[in-house]
């Protein structure tokens, strides 16, 4: 389809984050000039071999990652990326705002939410524990949270993505009462982005709509 194409399908409230794993720069500089602007990485090795160095990149560029992240590449991540949506535990999260307070930038950060309890899944697992991590995140330094992540349950379901998508924003706005830096809400990916939005997601991580299959 493309990145103007479904820019256009989506009403402009709604943040587009194109996915662009596992795809080349070449696929990547062809969304930027249909206006493209941060891109989706689930891995920091491959934000490190595919993109050029942060102070090289095209006007605008930035990376966001979106995958789980391992505590032994935070300091890679902190240094290529500019912010991170994939915060599955206090431990993590201190360390990215320890990383990023040494090299002297802050950095933007969402919480991953588990919304189905499906046990192959990283996230928070429940509501209390995600927002314990948000209290603790209001006294760092340098890693701050904006909003809340989560991923729809496995093998499309109308009724679960639904209940598991209303959950995440009732969760949300718990955290917008204890935080004003609260803004992002990202639920949904290309095969359910539109149940998503119906639920009040205002970022939505496309991929496959966008790019083609995974390459």
């Amino acid at each position: 389809m493309g990145y103007r194409e479904m820019r256009e399908k989506i009403d402009k409230s709604v943040f587009l984050l194109p996915v662009s794993k596992t795809k080349d720069y070449s696929m990547i500089m062809e969304a930027y000039f249909e206006g493209a602007r941060c891109f989706g990485e689930n891995r920091v090795q491959e934000v490190a071999a595919k993109f050029p160095a942060p102070d090289q990149r095209p006007d605008g560029m930035e990376v966001f990652l979106i995958g789980q992240l391992q505590r032994n590449k935070v300091r890679k991540a902190v240094a290529l990326c500019d912010r991170i949506e994939s915060v599955d535990s206090i431990a993590l999260l201190q360390d990215i705002d320890r990383e990023s307070a040494r090299i002297g930038r802050r950095m933007p950060v969402l919480l991953e939410f588990n919304s189905s309890g499906e046990e192959q899944k990283s996230g928070f697992r429940t509501p209390e524990e995600l927002l314990e991590a948000l209290d603790v995140s209001l006294r760092l330094e340098a890693a701050y949270v904006i909003g809340i992540m989560t991923v729809g349950p496995l093998g499309f379901d109308e009724t679960l993505n639904r209940t598991a998508f209303s959950k995440t924003r009732r969760l949300f706005e718990r955290m917008k009462e204890k935080s004003s830096l609260i803004s992002v809400l990202s639920m949904g990916m290309s095969a359910d982005y539109e149940v998503a939005i119906e639920e009040g997601s205002n970022e939505v991580r496309i991929g496959s709509a966008i790019f083609g299959g995974r390459s």
